[in-house]
């Protein structure tokens, strides 16, 4: 089954490359050695890539082999979910890395995605291509795996320890103007790391002394978290929201078990293939209260060689005590906003977080909050979640622009779903006339779209190599359904922040002028391109239904008394006195040429060995 477009042709059982004469790589779970490659018995453990700026390398769930190609686990979206050991559910492809054959058990395979393909026969189809199997005995038991899964795909071993003048040891320099911020990449020059943060920077004392925490995510690994936090601050009480059911919900409890201040919040998921995507901190310090909306998960691999960002509020004082319920707002309704997304999740292990809101001064805020939360919602309740959010937000604090048709919408994402057999169905409809909003005016303008994400090129020669791709998880049985779709993408590429080869696990969505010099709004997310993240109109546009659990911040240029936000083009190293607007990568955006293809997971890469000498091969 082969399919073609303007951007390539893929078939399920081949590689990007249509060579007629290429041996087709066997998906079921075998390997097979490449000639081209050096002639090895086993598959070999990468080593990290050392670079300064421009090589990179990254891990993800696939499985690589230097001669011997990796081969992925072959649990998919589902199955996945109850197949992982350590960390619990990882937003990564379906198969392994570093670890030899015989050691890739049916039963490790990585956890998968963001869960942004929203409809049944898409969850069940990443496995629809391979081959059957028999039921096993009743009789026969499979012997249990008492070895622990390694915390990448690349293996124990691929990790290195950052230098300890990595981390902070002072107050950054950092841009407190906007408070928006990249993670920090290891393996890139320095300069392109000042005024970027890692977890350990955002946990450590120069921002606040700890006295508990809250951590939203998807994706855990709870000892690597709890290295994070300083020694002083180790066994402070923290709170764990997640959406884990079942088997996938009693290993998560198990990681816990060696730390008591460690608790759960189940998060509510109601509604099929909903997942809790949120990511949030919420610290509480003895100095007053932060909030941190950002776009990693709580595993090694994605605060070591992705493209991640955060926003990082001030520190927020405590209110006199006999405030009033309004004091401490700011004139962005942040704080409103921000209890109103907690109270969704009808969570009493939540209370005291919304208390403790209530009585700290929010009042410096200058974002808006974006959020989704699951439901069927009708009324004025539509906008309170999802895509209708974001365009109500648009239509009252954005300004209507001379010749905006011109102004294109840009979209970067590392996760697509569904979105139908032609652009209107959703994405050229309801979406874009979101993304299309721009104050009260009549209007509707088509402006051009630009969709950013990475080439199969691109995860190639990224500092992970192929393993990057396990975090961009759009499967060829999607992407043969929506080949238009296609004809948006433009590559991913960031050299002004020394990015280009840390493949992105950010979001980010913005309005941008002709010239690609001002920003007219800019958001940055947890939300993939997909309706499950978004939410999606029904019964003739009466009623909106958002299956996952979303999070973000919008920033428009009337919150910093601007018309617009001025693009900064040299953002690194950063300068506190900067004016501009961080853009993670360059603009303009590059289309894709002929030759390039969209990243798909689930197909064989085996022509070229990626930069750590390996192919990938899905079984």
């Amino acid at each position: 089954m082969s399919q073609d477009s303007q951007h390539g042709k893929w078939t399920i059982s081949s590689s990007d490359d249509d060579d007629d004469d290429e041996e087709d790589l066997p998906l079921s779970g075998t390997t097979t050695t490449q000639s081209r490659l050096p002639a090895k018995s086993s598959v070999r453990s990468p080593s990290p890539v050392q670079v300064s700026a421009p090589v990179e390398v990254k891990v993800e769930p696939a499985r690589l082999s230097a001669a011997s190609p990796l081969t992925l686990g072959s649990e998919a979206r589902r199955s996945a979910a109850k197949n992982q050991l350590n960390p619990v559910k990882c937003e990564r492809s379906p198969s392994l890395a570093g670890k030899r054959k015989s050691d890739a058990s049916e039963g490790t395979g990585w956890a998968l995605s963001d869960s942004d393909d929203d409809d049944k026969d898409v969850k069940e189809n990443s496995q629809s291509h391979l081959p059957k199997k028999a039921p096993p005995s009743p009789k026969t038991k499979k012997p249990k795996v008492k070895e622990e899964r390694p915390p990448s795909p690349h293996g124990r071993l691929y990790y290195i320890d950052e230098p300890e003048d990595f981390f902070e040891s002072n107050i950054p320099c950092l841009n407190d103007t906007y408070r928006f911020y990249l993670n920090k990449v290891t393996g890139l020059d320095k300069k392109y790391n000042t005024g970027a943060l890692h977890i350990r920077d955002i946990l450590s004392p120069l921002f606040g002394t700890l006295k508990e925490s809250v951590q939203f995510n998807y994706c855990f690994d709870i000892p690597w978290m709890v290295q994070q936090y300083p020694q002083e601050f180790r066994d402070r009480p923290v709170l764990i929201v997640h959406g884990d059911k079942r088997e996938a919900k009693a290993r998560l409890l198990q990681q816990a078990q060696p730390f008591p201040h460690v608790r759960f919040c189940q998060a509510k998921l109601d509604i099929a293939f909903g997942t809790h995507h949120t990511k949030m901190m919420l610290l509480w310090y003895e100095e007053g209260f932060r909030v941190i909306i950002l776009t990693s998960n709580l595993i090694r691999a994605d605060w070591y060689q992705k493209t991640q960002g955060m926003w990082m509020s001030p520190l927020f004082p405590r209110l006199p005590v006999g405030s009033g319920l309004s004091a401490g707002e700011s004139p962005t309704f942040f704080k409103r906003d921000l209890l109103d997304y907690l109270t969704s999740y009808r969570a009493p292990e939540l209370e005291e977080w919304i208390q403790r809101i209530k009585e700290h001064d929010l009042s410096e805020t200058r974002v808006y909050l974006v959020g989704s939360t699951p439901g069927r919602f009708v009324g004025p309740d539509m906008e309170r979640w999802g895509h209708l959010r974001l365009r109500k937000l648009l239509y009252e604090h954005t300004n209507p622009i001379p010749g905006e048709e011109k102004w294109p919408v840009i979209g970067q994402f590392s996760s697509i779903g569904s979105m139908g057999l032609d652009k209107t169905k959703w994405l050229a409809g309801e979406f874009q006339r979101t993304m299309t909003t721009l104050g009260k005016s009549s209007s509707r303008p088509d402006p051009p779209v630009l969709l950013l994400y990475p080439a199969v090129e691109d995860v190639r020669m990224s500092l992970e190599g192929y393993p990057a791709g396990g975090s961009l998880p759009y499967s060829i049985q999607t992407a043969q359904k929506q080949l238009w779709l296609h004809a948006y993408f433009h590559r991913w590429k960031a050299n002004a922040t020394g990015r280009s080869h840390a493949m992105p696990h950010i979001k980010t969505y913005m309005r941008v002028s002709p010239d690609f010099t001002e920003l007219a709004w800019f958001l940055v997310t947890s939300a993939n391109l997909s309706k499950a993240a978004w939410g999606a109109l029904e019964k003739n546009n009466s009623q909106v239904m958002v299956r996952s659990y979303e999070l973000g911040v919008l920033y428009v240029p009337s919150a910093f008394n601007l018309k617009t936000f001025p693009v900064d083009k040299s953002a690194f190293p950063v300068s506190s006195a900067s004016s501009g607007f961080l853009v993670p990568f360059d603009l303009p955006p590059t289309p894709y040429a002929a030759k390039d293809q969209p990243w798909i997971w689930n197909i064989p890469y085996s022509q070229e060995p990626d930069t750590h000498g390996n192919i990938w091969i899905p079984s």
